[in-house]
């Protein structure tokens, strides 16, 4: 079942979050998998994905936020665009659009970045948007501030925290086909100070020192995390071998129906509403040149199909549609 845990260091400004997607994740894999049109993604595609989606999770989980979060990838690759999104219940759901091959072991700057011309958005777009409201979205590119391209997830997203949050961030990803995780180890921020989270914590110029060398710590635990055990051991071995000489102070599991798990927003009633966004005249020219609309989910594969009298109907006031058989007047 996937799960994610928070904790904060007793008396430190830091605090940390590890997540295992096993079930969600899966879900991810196995409907694009059974996708007729596109097939499984290729073993980096899946990784990459599944990283990033872990680290949605993580940052959603960080923050006090009424709406989804949206982590983008998209650039010159053969990669074009992957998504993954994670709501503030912790429903989740990714997808990623490939047009080229992508040979194993090719890493970001290959997939994605191949021309130095790729990005990592960041979307918070609340539930109930208020009329004119826009969403709050940060973009950096998939390199650091001396030009190099950045080899992995987890740098990219410890990239964008610095840049756009003001937030020293230090993150361990892996993925794959069973398996996507990752643990987060954030120093808190200064009181006032502007970034995704809203939180902060008060302290004096003098113990600033104290608290980045408390910080740069725990940072070096974290990150002798190796791939495989991030995948292969439960939080709770994960989290005794790290800190086992630190005063860790945990919050209960979010698992089950309060936890991360896969759901897809799509519904017939969407693919409607956009059909008739497009408009009667498009709508009917898409159905004399291939029979009937059909519209694809990238999330789930979930297909719906319009015919004629499908289409007809969009276009027809309810108080002119023929009731259906059965219905009561």
């Amino acid at each position: 079942m996937s799960e994610l845990h928070k904790f904060i260091f007793d008396g430190l400004p830091v605090r940390g979050q590890l997540v295992r997607l096993t079930d969600a994740w899966q879900e991810v894999l196995r409907r694009r998998a059974a996708n007729n049109q596109t097939g499984a993604y290729p073993p980096p595609v899946a990784e990459m994905l599944g990283e990033m989606t872990a680290a949605a999770v993580l940052m959603q989980g960080n923050i006090k936020f009424d709406g989804a979060l949206v982590m983008q990838i998209f650039g010159d690759g053969p990669v074009k665009v992957a998504v993954a999104e994670v709501h503030n219940d912790l429903r989740l759901r990714a997808t990623a659009s490939v047009v080229g091959a992508v040979p194993p072991g090719m890493r970001l700057p290959g997939m994605v970045n191949a021309h130095g011309q790729g990005r990592c958005a960041i979307t918070l777009d609340p539930q109930n948007r208020q009329e004119g409201q826009q969403p709050y979205q940060g973009v950096v590119p998939l390199s650091d501030e001396g030009g190099a391209p950045l080899l992995d997830l987890a740098a990219v997203v410890e990239h964008y925290m610095r840049q756009s949050e003001q937030l020293d961030t230090t993150l361990v990803l892996a993925a794959d086909e069973q398996v996507a995780a990752g643990l987060l180890i954030q120093r808190l921020p200064v009181q006032g100070q502007d970034n995704l989270s809203q939180s902060s914590v008060a302290r004096e110029d003098a113990a600033g020192e104290a608290a980045e060398d408390d910080y740069q710590r725990i940072a070096i635990l974290a990150k002798s995390l190796k791939r495989e055990e991030l995948l292969g051991l439960d939080a709770d071995t994960i989290l005794r071998r790290l800190f086992w000489e630190e005063n860790l102070l945990r919050f209960e599991p979010l698992v089950g129906t309060h936890g991360p798990r896969f759901a897809c927003a799509c519904s017939r009633e969407r693919v409607a509403a956009m059909l008739k966004s497009l408009g009667q005249d498009e709508a009917h020219e898409i159905l004399k040149e291939q029979g009937q609309i059909e519209v694809g989910c990238d999330f789930c594969g979930q297909q719906e199909r319009f015919d004629a009298v499908d289409v007809g109907s969009l276009f027809t006031p309810a108080a002119q549609q023929s009731p259906q058989p059965g219905s009561v007047q």
